[in-house]
């Protein structure tokens, strides 16, 4: 054997086989709960995606594995029936989104976002034969009919917001620029989805909170916390299928490019960032002001919902097959993930 091939081979052997998950499920102390309709919400659902399709196979399987009403009963208990159905259909349908940007170039992903965006401008005027155009109006119509203005006005807004990021990420992955942490994590705030789920715990619980108790600053940072945790987890979860296609739009990536960390070190770093974010949603709590007895009651309860979502994501990563297959009860138990091969 030559000298090069020696060391080419050295290196593989070098190369990480495991990661060890940090435990994020035990610094989490917020009761987990779960809606008593996620059965029914879940077949319902499963109708309203499947609508005039024949998918099977592994198209339904993905869906079944999701386990998304799971994660909608963890994220959104004390919601009414109707109210839960349709955060269920939006969660699929995101879930179904994030899925095809993954694959999609800039323009494609800027031609879904103005088939969505147009749909939720113009409920009522806008008509596109696009599947996609469709589920959007449909769900929509159904939110409007008791979503407050201001929680309307957010969720559109901020979905909005989460195209344009996810364009972005696009033109990154297109170019394979690897941002620096500080862009990664701005960017990565509206690419979650996060922001039009926060809108919909004012609409799954009925609440109607002034716009300048919304966007005090208190408010937005613990908004901010729990989308970071549920953001940054996600990317320890997602890494190693995501590092099996070679997709870099990943925290792990972004800490070991910019920081020169080793895999196993960045993955520990991040994770000390997930849990810093949880005391973080804990300490901000302590300097929220009083609007009074009214206002007081309904932010509580959206701050409730925030604290749902910290807890439901982290507990489902495990139950759904999307990030450990079938294995989510032994790595949750373990912690320890093998790494998959790269796809050639």
């Amino acid at each position: 054997m030559s000298p090069a091939a020696s060391s080419s081979s050295s290196k593989q052997d070098m190369s990480p086989t495991k990661i060890v998950l940090p435990d994020l499920v035990s610094h989490c102390n917020f009761p987990l709960r779960h809606s008593r309709h996620r059965k029914q919400i879940t077949s319902e659902t499963k109708r309203w995606l499947f609508k005039g399709d024949n998918l099977i196979g592994r198209a339904r399987d993905k869906f079944h594995g999701l386990k998304a009403g799971l994660l909608t009963s963890m994220c959104y208990p004390d919601a009414a029936y109707p109210q839960l159905r349709l955060c269920n259909d939006f969660l699929t349908y995101l879930f179904h989104l994030d899925n095809l940007s993954d694959d999609m170039d800039n323009r494609g992903t800027r031609n879904v976002a103005n088939v969505v965006l147009n749909s939720l401008y113009h409920p009522r005027s806008y008509q596109s034969p696009e599947r996609i155009g469709k589920m959007t109006r449909d769900y929509y119509r159904r939110m409007i009919l008791t979503a407050s203005p201001g929680a309307q006005r957010r969720f559109i807004e901020t979905f909005d917001f989460f195209f344009q990021s996810v364009t972005q990420q696009a033109l990154d992955r297109a170019s394979g620029v690897i941002p620096d942490l500080e862009s990664y994590i701005a960017l990565r705030r509206d690419t979650s989805g996060c922001k039009p789920c926060w809108a919909l715990i004012e609409y799954a619980n009925n609440l109607d909170i002034p716009d300048e108790v919304m966007d005090h600053p208190v408010v937005r940072s613990l908004g901010e916390a729990a989308n970071d945790l549920v953001t940054w987890s996600n990317d320890i979860f997602s890494y190693n299928v995501e590092q099996s296609k070679g997709d870099t739009h990943n925290m792990i990536p972004v800490v070991m490019h910019q920081e020169g960390m080793d895999l196993q070190s960045a993955v520990e770093f991040v994770g000390d960032m997930c849990k810093q974010s949880i005391d973080r949603f804990v300490e901000e709590q302590r300097y929220l002001p009083s609007w009074g007895p009214k206002i007081d009651r309904d932010l509580a309860i959206y701050i409730d919902g925030l604290a749902n979502w910290i807890v439901g994501s982290l507990h489902w990563s495990f139950d759904s097959e999307r990030y450990f297959g079938k294995d989510g009860r032994q790595v949750k138990s373990t912690r320890v993930v093998n790494l998959l091969p790269r796809r050639r």
